[in-house]
């Protein structure tokens, strides 16, 4: 067997100077131990690998010392904490509530906590991820957690403080630990590296920093894959290959192909990055990261938050300089717009080259920005003022010959010229749409063509009969319906209906209804209102005498019937 031991078992701290990140949490219980006002509790809440259990061992190791030092530590030399050392003390014990979850388990330790020890002064009693415990375990415990003996403490652990029980967190000391800051893990794996003769890159172990996502045991166990993998050299580009991270210079070489513009240098890059193996989700979700921290590099107070190597935020801060706040605005809405829509895409890969497509039309270098403003000028004869323009509306001045030849030296960059061609320029080049806009300007309205009432029914007929198969109830409806032409618009018909579910069901025939009628009629124009008839409301009948006058009304031959049946319902 190997004698080797993992790095989050060889280097967990012994004492609470080595615990990293949790400065407020270590003078808090330093203090305690100090003054001797130790709570009867303590529960350590935090997500994994922040500290949680080492600091229960150390704080239960401290308690018992016989000789602590002047800074309130663990001498490491008497018997208690050589005991302690040695995993033979006998005053300290762990139970995992993951395992041990039931009332008979809690039963045992309340038999056990009766017991004073045997030497020291407290027992204490270490119970991990207590949040697996079952609610009869839990008021099991309430009594003897509210109340335990003098020589009893109990830490309890958990990375879910929300299901605790109330009352369990009412009768305990709480400590949140807070994740480790990346450059705290990184300057510990500089320390571990250093220890057991590993040269190492600072990107190298700030990547495995930011990878651990503020656990320290996880990033001390990618330290020991990465040496495993690369042997005493950690360098920055074997930790990418292993940990398949993409690299920053991708980042940073799309952002500069959106700056100028260069949309296929951009398609390029994001080719190349699936090429290699990775996913457009994740490139998509590192771009948005990528731009949040060109944000906020561009201010000297924000930059902090970067949480980059030095050579890296540098790179940053350049890049940045580059870029206005606006243009940084639209681009992350664009990004942000593509993660929520990507799952949901058929073509992901398509989404993605929209993005780009879209970062590279609106994110533009500002010099290019001020081509647009010259031809708009150019193409509308209205910005010329009133007084130096001519009459005719085609014939305006024409611009000094030095002023135009000098933004069409500017023009051929590739950065000023359009992706999408201009949908105005279409319209422009259509003769028919050139037409109606010259009859609109000149006031000149289309004049609409009355519509034959008698050639209208019958088209309205003729539609329902072609209908009558697929739809019989639309049919039922449209047959018992008649159109009428209004009088002072003859474009237009009215059909009054009974009810809102009869208007409804001659709203969903209504555009193949139009358009039947326009090529039955050979009209352009058909245009049809749907309206509900307003009659008052009658007195439904509800007794049998009115029932029969009723149906008298309706039907003079009921009548007739009763007499020959001599039912005598007149009377």
């Amino acid at each position: 067997m190997s004698d080797f031991v993992v790095s989050a078992r060889k280097y967990r701290p012994s004492t609470f100077n080595d615990v990293v990140g949790q400065g407020a949490i270590v003078n808090t219980l330093k203090n305690a131990i100090a003054n001797n006002h130790l709570a009867q509790s303590f529960l350590f809440c935090g997500q994994r690998g922040v500290g949680k259990t080492t600091c229960a061992r150390i704080l239960a190791k401290t308690i018992n010392c016989q000789n602590l030092t002047a800074d309130t530590e663990a001498c490491n030399e008497c018997d208690s904490c050589k005991s302690f050392n040695d995993g033979r003390s006998f005053n300290i014990h762990e139970l995992d509530a993951a395992s041990s979850n039931s009332v008979d388990d809690i039963r045992a330790l309340i038999e056990q906590v009766r017991f004073a020890p045997q030497a020291g002064k407290y027992k204490v009693y270490i119970i991990d991820e207590v949040h697996m415990l079952s609610a009869s375990a839990f008021n099991a415990f309430l009594k003897t957690l509210e109340e335990p003996p003098p020589h009893a403490i109990f830490i309890l652990a958990t990375t879910e403080k929300h299901k605790i029980i109330p009352t369990i967190l009412s009768r305990c000391q709480i400590f949140d630990f807070k994740r480790i800051q990346i450059k705290d893990i990184a300057g510990h794996l500089a320390y571990i590296a250093k220890a057991e003769g590993i040269t190492a890159e600072p990107e190298a172990l700030h990547i495995l920093a930011e990878k651990s996502d503020g656990a320290m045991r996880d990033a001390l166990s990618m330290f020991d894959r990465m040496v495993s993998f690369a042997g005493n050299e950690l360098t920055y580009k074997k930790v990418i290959e292993n940990l398949n991270i993409l690299d920053y210079d991708y980042y940073f070489k799309v952002t500069q192909a959106i700056l100028n513009a260069d949309i296929y240098s951009a398609l390029l890059i994001f080719d190349e990055i699936l090429a290699n193996g990775f996913d457009g989700h994740l490139f998509i979700n590192g771009l948005g990261e990528h731009f949040r921290n060109l944000l906020v590099a561009k201010n000297p107070s924000t930059a902090v938050l970067l949480e980059k190597g030095g050579a890296l935020n540098e790179k940053y801060i350049a890049q940045a300089s580059a870029y206005t706040e606006p243009l940084l605005f639209k681009g992350l809405t664009i990004i942000s717009r593509t993660d929520v829509s990507y799952k949901m895409a058929v073509n992901q890969r398509l989404l993605v080259e929209v993005a780009l497509v879209k970062l590279t039309n609106l994110l533009i270098a500002p010099e290019s920005q001020t081509i647009a403003p010259v031809k708009k000028a150019e193409a509308t004869p209205t910005v010329i003022p009133a007084a130096t323009a001519p009459p005719a509306y085609k014939q305006p001045a024409p611009p000094p010959p030095t002023k135009a030849a000098e933004p069409k030296q500017e023009a051929p960059k590739p950065v000023a010229k359009p992706i999408f061609t201009s949908i105005n320029k279409l319209i422009n080049e259509n003769p028919a749409a050139n037409q109606a806009s010259e009859k609109e300007e000149a006031g000149e309205p289309e004049k609409s063509e009355p519509l034959p009432e008698e050639a209208l029914l019958e088209a309205w007929n003729e539609y329902a009969q072609s209908i009558k198969e697929k739809k019989i109830g639309n049919y039922s409806i449209l047959i018992n319906t008649a159109p009428k032409v209004l009088a002072d618009n003859p474009s237009t018909f009215e059909v009054l209906v009974e009810s809102t579910y009869h208007q409804q069901v001659i709203e969903t025939e209504k555009l193949a209804l139009l358009e039947f009628i326009r090529n039955r009629l050979q009209v352009k124009k058909a245009n049809m209102v749907i309206s509900i008839s307003k009659t008052e409301t009658q007195k439904k009948p509800y007794t049998a005498a009115e029932k029969y006058a009723h149906m008298k009304s309706k039907n003079p031959d009921v009548e007739k019937l009763v007499d020959q049946l001599g039912l005598g319902l007149d009377q």
